[in-house]
């Protein structure tokens, strides 16, 4: 015997039929809409048999206890800190684990965007279950989702509940390539230090040691993670902080190469400019220009 739903604190959302046709056929919702969506927490004995799969994608987000899912034959077991993935069409069955029964965000999506964002995700009928990398902000976004199908069930609280969820799939897409490498803490605490110390000297050995790999695993663990070596990573990110800089304040480009790391402002420009197509004075100028161009009471 498994229940559907009924859980103690769960919150559960179902659009209507007559709403989901509507709101399929109008724009933007017709590219992704949200017809289901919840959470239940310590779902003992919770389980859904569908031979005929859902119209819809399922996308489970487990957040605590365990569970599994038997899709197209093959079983995948479910656990803390997971996402499942269910295509639509595909014939399925999932069930909480008897003895340590899941918690989870769960929410069904639709529309011309969700092939696209699926293949993204990675996820497969075969291969449907993956760890998630950032669980509490795709947490937040599954309770957002809710909050406004909550609200009510007009064209504007749709459309939010929508970019919720597109959100969260592109969230898990970009998810894709970090799920492949293992265990990316450390190289999180990496990351977090590098934009917090943008002005200091980077060592790759030294940053290595500090996430407990040799240098050249660290290396490339580190691009499997971002798309960039570490060096370029920094630059990156010191780029991004000198376009601000050159926006919003009068620095000079020198003291802005400083505030960014560069004490060689010449170097800094060469940089600069391979990165943004312009040198500073002339990034910094035309973002004047633009600024300029738009009337006072704008926005």
């Amino acid at each position: 015997m498994y229940l559907r739903d009924g859980f103690p604190g769960q919150r559960l959302h179902v659009l209507p039929q007559p709403l989901v046709d509507q709101a399929s056929r109008r724009a933007p919702t017709s590219r992704l809409l949200v017809t289901d969506a919840g959470y239940f927490p310590h779902a003992a004995m919770h389980g859904r048999v569908r031979r005929a799969g859902a119209a819809q994608a399922i996308v489970i987000l487990c957040a605590d206890g365990a569970g599994w899912c038997d899709l197209d034959g093959a079983r995948h077991e479910v656990g803390p800190r997971t996402v499942l993935v269910i295509p639509p069409g595909r014939p399925h069955r999932y069930f909480a684990d008897a003895s340590r029964p899941w918690s989870i965000w769960w929410l069904h999506v639709a529309g011309a965007d969700v092939p696209d964002l699926l293949s993204a995700i990675g996820l497969t009928a075969e291969e449907p279950t993956g760890p998630l990398v950032e669980p509490y902000p795709a947490f937040a976004l599954v309770e957002s989702i809710c909050d406004w199908l909550a609200r009510d069930e007009t064209s504007a609280s749709l459309t939010a509940a929508a970019g919720a969820a597109w959100n969260l799939l592109a969230l898990l897409a970009a998810e894709r390539e970090r799920r492949s490498v293992g265990d990316h803490e450390p190289l999180r605490r990496i990351q977090a230090l590098l934009r917090e110390q943008l002005h200091a000297p980077v060592s790759v050995p030294a940053l290595a040691e500090l996430a407990g790999f040799s240098t050249s695993h660290f290396s490339a663990r580190f691009k499997a993670v971002t798309g960039f070596s570490v060096v370029e990573y920094v630059k990156r990110l010191r780029m991004a902080r000198a376009r601000q800089l050159l926006i919003t304040s009068d620095h000079t480009v020198a003291e802005i190469a400083a505030a960014v790391g560069y004490p060689d402002p010449f170097y800094f420009s060469r940089q600069f400019t391979a990165v943004n197509g312009v040198n500073p004075r002339t990034f910094r100028a035309q973002s004047h220009e633009e600024s300029a161009r738009v009337p006072l009471d704008a926005p």
